[in-house]
Order: C-alpha cells, then structure tokens, then sequence
C-alpha cells in the first residue's frame, strides 16, 4: 500500500487546518499533530462523503476522481467508510452506515477533551480508519496508545495504514466493551463509538482520577452527547460537553422490531385519543439540539421516530422497548392542536409530554447542564447537581 507524499503539503488541507484553528476546535498543542497525521492517508479509495445539503452519503473514487476525492478529504465532513458490517459491495450507499471517518473538527474537539500529557496510557475505543489512534500515537508516543477495534477488516486495514505512517500503537482486534486489561491501567479512555452504557471494564481498567470520554445517549433517538467522567474507586462521574452523532457500539446497537409488530391488523382505530397543545415547532427541534437529547433522559425505554412531513401533516411515532406499547402524534400545518393515538401498557406519548413540560420549566437546559454517574448498580443521570439524579 503507498501514499502520495507530495500530497501532504495539499493547499485544501492547509486551509482546513487555517479554519480550524480559527474555530478554537484545532487547539495549538494538537497543531503539530494535525500537520503530521494526514486524514487522507487513512481513507479508502471508495468512500462516501457526507453531502450536507442533500443529507446522505455521495460515492467518490479516488481512481476517477482524485481532484473531488481529495477535496472531500480535506472537509469538515464525515466520511462512511464501510456499510452493513463489510457485507455491502458496490458505489450505491449500503442500509447502514457502520464504520466512517469523523468530521476533523470533531475529532480534534475530542483528542482536546482527553487532556493528555506526557507519558500517558490511552485506550482508544473504536479504531476505525486509525486516524485518531495514529494521532494519539503522534502525540504520546510508540507504547502508550492502545486501539481496539471489534471488525477484523476494518481493525486489519487501519493497522496497514498506521503502518504506512509510521505510527506504531498497539492494534487489538476485538470488542471495545471490554477495554484490553494488558495493557491496563489506563490514564484515558477515548471511545469514537457512541455507546448506551459505560461498559464496566473502562473504569476498571482507568486508574483513579482519570477520564473516560465517550459519546453517550440513549436508545429514545440519535441525539448523543460526548461524557467526560472522571473515574474514581468504583464508579465514574461527570458533565456532558456537547451534542454529537456516532454510530454505536456493535454490541449496543438497538434492535427494534418493525413497525407493523407495534401496529395492530385494524391499523389505530382501537387506540385510546387525545390531542396535544404542543406545536410541532416546539417538539421537532432537529438535530444537536437538547430537547431530544433531554427526553430520552427522562423517558425510559422508549424509541422516538420522526417521519418527513408529507401534504403539511408530520406524524412522530413513540415504540416501547419493554413491551408493544406505541403513540403517534399528528402534527398537521394551521391546526392548534395535534391529534393523540396511544395504545399498550404504558401511555408514551403522556409520558413524553410530561418529560418535556419538565424540560420547558427547568428553563429548557442545554446538554452540558446534564451529567452522568456509572456505578455497579448502574447509571444515573442528573441535572447541574449529582445530588439530585435519577435512574436511567
């Protein structure tokens, strides 16, 4: 495998590293890194950069287009690199997008957020292409990094890469729940994997005082948040930084059933009615914002699906996860109320509208007013205060 060398000193990656440092996100000590570890190198030939606009994944080969195939590199874009667990062949985009290169300006707010020194033991959980392991690895040093990732492809390629780089951290092949106790204990762990539960062995393997950060969320929705918590004698604690999408933890991933196993035969004419004040506006905040990051918190076990408005009407559906409870409410343009449907055990949609009444009167806080605390006996969000927590 070969690399164009004189591809390193590319106008488009100087830029990027211009604006990035404008931003604050690229901060002055991670600058040597960013000029020695180029992006491009871990990339595969065939790989779908995220088109912003159109809000799916555009097929670009380097074979064809090298021109397009850099400049995509060299963005602030997100880059799928694999579909479908490696079982997706082809340019069309796969079902699922299942390994990728995140966007710069989110890897580098994430490598700042470690708060590394010298000399210090990293776990790196989810190796993915290798960029984040070869820039840790810059940083600290042959010895002191150590990657995990559960996809031998994906783990095989990126270690042909690092390589290629001359970046040597210790590639593991296996499933990033479970850390990798030789080489434990560690001063950080960094996972680029969003998980639904802090795995016990990341604070087992952390030493007292150190940081594990991960994306974190819950099953309700994609609206994750990075955690850093500072692990102490049995349990981790600490705020949420700020709002971020990763694609989860193989292990952790939510199998929901389809929609028809939620819905009866007779469709929803046997389900209890109600309407809502609540405005579409209000509920459908889109993406990064807190107030579906905030639900999930306080709704337990319960998947939220928006659908696309079609003719001015735009259903959002509420499944169970425990049991085949379900809602849908109908928000529909120039109506004042929308229309209630919930059926089962439980009442979702009572209870996502409690949850947010409690959101709009704790003064609509954002992600870093919420922390999390992982225990053995599980974990437990809070708001502003770890005294005042609760359950998840």
């Amino acid at each position: 495998m070969s690399f164009d060398v004189a591809q390193t000193g590319r106008p488009s990656r100087k830029e990027l590293g211009r604006v990035l440092l404008e931003r604050g996100v690229l901060t002055p000590d991670w600058a040597p890194t960013f000029a020695a570890v180029d992006r491009a190198a871990f990339l595969p030939d065939l790989m779908w950069p995220f088109d912003m606009d159109a809000g799916r994944g555009v097929a670009v080969d380097r074979a064809d287009g090298p021109d397009a195939w850099y400049a995509a590199a060299d963005s602030n874009i997100p880059i799928v690199t694999q579909w479908d667990d490696g079982e997706h062949s082809g340019p069309r985009p796969g079902r699922v997008s299942t390994s990728s290169s995140s966007m710069p300006s989110v890897v580098y707010t994430l490598l700042h957020t470690t708060a590394v020194d010298d000399g210090m033991n990293v776990l790196d959980v989810g190796t993915g292409t290798g960029e984040t392991a070869g820039a840790l690895t810059h940083r600290l040093g042959r010895g002191n990094v150590t990657t995990v990732e559960v996809d031998p492809a994906v783990s095989l390629r990126a270690d042909e890469r690092l390589r290629a780089a001359g970046l040597f951290p210790t590639v593991v092949r296996g499933d990033g729940a479970g850390g990798h106790v030789p080489a434990a204990p560690y001063d950080r762990v960094l996972a680029t994997v969003a998980v639904r539960e802090i795995p016990g062995a990341w604070i087992e393997q952390t030493r007292p005082g150190g940081l594990i950060i991960a994306p974190w969320g819950t099953h309700y929705s994609n609206a994750d948040a990075v955690a850093r918590l500072v692990v102490g004698t049995g349990e981790a604690s600490g705020h949420f930084t700020r709002p971020v999408e990763f694609m989860k933890l193989r292990a952790q991933r939510l199998s929901l059933p389809g929609h028809g196993e939620y819905i009866p035969a007779e469709g929803m004419a046997g389900a209890h009615t109600s309407t809502t004040e609540i405005t579409e506006a209000e509920f459908v905040t889109g993406r990064y914002t807190a107030l579906p990051f905030a639900l999930g918190l306080r709704v337990r076990d319960c998947a939220q699906a928006v659908a696309d408005k079609r003719d001015g009407a735009r259903p959002v559906w509420f499944y169970g996860l425990g049991d085949r409870s379900w809602a849908c409410v109908m928000f529909r343009d120039g109506e004042a109320e929308a229309r209630v449907w919930q059926s089962g055990p439980r009442r979702l949609w009572d209870e996502v509208a409690g949850a947010y009444r409690w959101w709009v009167g704790h003064e609509r806080p954002e992600h870093t007013r919420f922390g999390l605390t992982v225990t053995a006996g599980g974990q437990r969000a809070w708001l502003d205060d770890p005294a005042h927590s609760w359950a998840l």
